[in-house]
């Protein structure tokens, strides 16, 4: 690249401030600093102080082992076989049949693969561009479970839209049903529902589940869920918003291949839905990545297809995960709210905590401490109701057990160090 010349480069440091939607999204995430400067994200942060300090990086949610040899294999045979090329618009036709299959198969929903099912960028590619298809005003409102992926709140902003949440309070983070009820109003364009939730591993309740689909048919509002934990769950089977009456018409569901086949660098997402909905998103996606991962989504189109013993043994194995981590964590000194599903736990750190200080402080100065990343759960929370959670953490039990255990022993340490 040519060197700048003086004047040019003297003009470009002297810029104070650069207009455009990027100001509203990084606000709307909690990353505008009281300067207009964007500030990292804290999976960001915290990783690179695991990098720094060898720590144990129980922060951000990825596995540390390879999916299944059958998928893996799958990709590779791909790559060898010319699939290399763009995708097809919607998504490879393989795919998109074995996810109607899959759909099928664990729900008894039967969406069409040309024209109900659409491939994404993975669940973020798919959230953001439902989000921005759907959202026509900036009287629209989008309604949230607070805590949320961090995601929602940028994308919400960034499509000009007004952020509405529900708190899931310690230590069930289940939704009070009035909370919800005075949530949803007319202005209500989308219920975005995280279930499994990330980051706080609930499962939301049977009657939570009808009161969604209650409010939504009656404020006319639609239902948007984000289901990638779904193969990831302690007790009862997933059950998608979608199944319930009344709600097929006004939902669509986004999932993706990462969580359940240990293949998140892949990038492999799919909204499912009625076609009038799903063209609307497509109209958007299309201009976003257009299409990705052509070799990666014949391999996931096999994955979809392993038994069922492949899809209740990921589950069993990150539950014997959870058990060993949770037991680690109150070894500790903290005090765990046992997930029912995800890759994470949440755990209360005040009697670790020395007085004055938070969850961030907390996380910040564990890695020095006893040599583990966490986040804190404030990064998943608006600004104004961060104090309620202040002193809470998020664990992630996505790694090999030999790792969880070190991590265990390393946090037994901070008894002694604690206040």
């Amino acid at each position: 690249m040519a060197a700048l010349d003086p004047p040019y480069a003297c003009n470009l440091s002297a810029m104070r401030e650069i207009p455009g939607a990027w100001r509203r999204t990084a606000q709307g995430a909690g990353l505008l600093s009281d300067t207009g400067a964007a500030a990292p994200t804290i999976f960001a942060e915290m990783s690179a102080l695991a990098a720094h300090t060898g720590a144990v990086n129980l922060g951000q949610g990825f596995p540390d082992e390879d999916g299944p040899a059958a998928v893996l294999d799958a990709a590779r045979d791909a790559i060898s076989s010319g699939a290399n090329q763009y995708a097809p618009g919607r998504g490879v036709a393989a795919l998109r049949d074995a996810v109607a299959d899959h759909q099928q198969r664990f729900y008894g929903l039967t969406p069409d693969p040309d024209t109900e099912i659409l491939i994404t960028a993975g669940a973020t590619e798919a959230l953001a561009a439902t989000l921005l298809a759907l959202i026509d005003s900036p009287d629209d409102e989008v309604v949230v479970f607070e805590p949320y992926y961090d995601s929602y709140a940028a994308c919400v902003a960034l499509a000009g839209a007004r952020l509405v949440t529900v708190p899931l309070r310690w230590p069930d983070f289940q939704p009070d049903l009035d909370d919800l009820s005075r949530a949803v109003t007319d202005h209500t364009r989308i219920i975005l529902v995280n279930d499994p939730h990330n980051p706080t591993g609930a499962v939301f309740s049977a009657a939570t589940r009808q009161e969604i689909v209650r409010l939504a048919e009656r404020h006319d509002a639609i239902v948007v869920t984000d289901e990638v934990y779904e193969h990831l769950v302690f007790g009862e089977p997933h059950v998608p918003l979608a199944t319930l009456a009344g709600a097929h018409e006004r939902t669509l569901s986004i999932s993706s291949a990462g969580k359940t086949f240990s293949t998140t660098g892949w990038k492999i997402g799919w909204v499912s839905g009625p076609a009038d909905l799903v063209d609307a998103v497509l109209a958007v996606k299309q201009f976003l990545t257009y299409v990705n991962g052509t070799p990666f989504q014949h391999a996931i189109a096999a994955g979809l297809a392993l038994p069922d013993d492949f899809f209740s043994g990921v589950a069993a194995a990150l539950r014997a995960k959870r058990d060993l981590l949770g037991v680690g964590l109150e070894a500790a000194g903290f005090t765990v709210s046992r997930p029912a599903g995800s890759y994470f736990t949440v755990a209360d750190a005040r009697a670790l905590m020395a007085p004055g200080t938070d969850a961030a402080d907390f996380c910040r100065a564990l890695p020095e401490r006893v040599g583990v990343v966490a986040i804190p759960l404030t990064a998943f929370v608006s600004r104004p109701h961060r104090a309620d959670y202040a002193t809470l953490v998020r664990f992630a039990a996505c790694k090999r057990e030999d790792v969880i255990a070190d991590a265990a022993g390393r946090l037994a340490g901070l008894a002694g160090l604690a206040r």
